[in-house]
């Protein structure tokens, strides 16, 4: 299959927003690993429906101006981790939740590691809001996107809150 997709500039860099024809599939960090996800066949459409909206909810978000997106996604992955993503879009704005939490939610709490690997593999970051999942003891564990990424975003959605990255 091969996917569109733009770029955008944004407060966290350049992003790669993809699509398949059915909707988002990815949002790629300027230096993510080729290999954390799997769209390799791309072509650039700055005009593709799917992503137009995606910058400008994006835009919204980063403006503060939007708490909740309304995009058409499309997951890409394993069944497990497409349980794990949709577990992630119930995460409200300005809230984190634990990878154990996740477990529990997706009904299987023994699957903590597996659950990380998956948050890990995410490829629609902010909007899957994988950066709203942090250590149980409270600190801000791995992110592709880096940790100082992911305390810029939980700033973002909770300006009172302090995040170490």
């Amino acid at each position: 299959m091969t996917y569109a997709y733009k770029t955008m500039i944004s407060p966290v860099g350049t992003l790669k927003l993809i699509s398949s024809d059915k909707g988002l599939v990815g949002i790629l960090w300027e230096n993510d690993s080729p290999d954390r996800t799997p769209f390799k066949l791309m072509t650039e459409d700055k005009n593709n429906p799917f992503l137009v909206e995606a910058e400008q909810q994006l835009r919204d978000y980063f403006s503060g101006k939007l708490k909740q997106f309304s995009l058409q996604l499309d997951f890409i992955g394993t069944q497990f981790q497409k349980k794990v993503w949709e577990a992630l879009l119930t995460i409200p704005f300005g809230e984190t939740r634990s990878y154990a939490q996740i477990a529990q939610q997706i009904g299987n709490p023994k699957a903590v590691r597996a659950v990380g690997a998956a948050n890990g593999k995410n490829p629609i970051s902010i909007i899957a809001p994988c950066h709203r999942v942090i250590g149980a003891n409270g600190k801000l564990t791995g992110f592709a996107g880096g940790l100082e990424i992911k305390a810029f975003l939980l700033k973002i959605e909770s300006p009172h809150r302090t995040f170490a990255a």
